[in-house]
């Protein structure tokens, strides 16, 4: 069964990006929260970080995200299948989503397919 913080977490997550909303999209986040994203080259630390990561990634790439299925990896860990599109054409993708205990994400762990 899915932690519905987790599924929460992530549906918050897609529907601020897909918003091109960074504010929102930060305040997701832990002040400490890490992206690691080997498909960019680049970790993100920190709200500075995932700023960068969204305003690049998302907004600058004009990403449009798409739900696909969520798999339980812990009590507060799941991993999110996500359809992409964008400038850059279509990818599937993953993203491994923790969070703590006020349902903020601490953690992503992104890559495509």
């Amino acid at each position: 069964m899915i932690n519905s913080r987790l599924h929460a977490a992530a549906d918050a997550l897609i529907a601020a990006t897909n918003a091109y909303d960074v504010d929102r999209v930060l305040a997701l986040f832990t002040a400490d929260a890490v992206i690691d994203d080997p498909s960019t080259g680049h970790v993100f630390d920190g709200h500075a970080g995932i700023r960068d990561y969204v305003a690049r990634f998302f907004v600058g790439y004009h990403t449009v995200t798409r739900f696909l299925s969520i798999q339980t990896l812990g009590e507060d860990n799941a991993r999110v299948r996500v359809d992409f599109t964008g400038d850059f054409g279509h990818e599937i993708g993953r993203l491994d989503i923790a969070i703590d205990d006020t349902g903020r994400i601490v953690r992503i762990d992104a890559d495509l397919e």
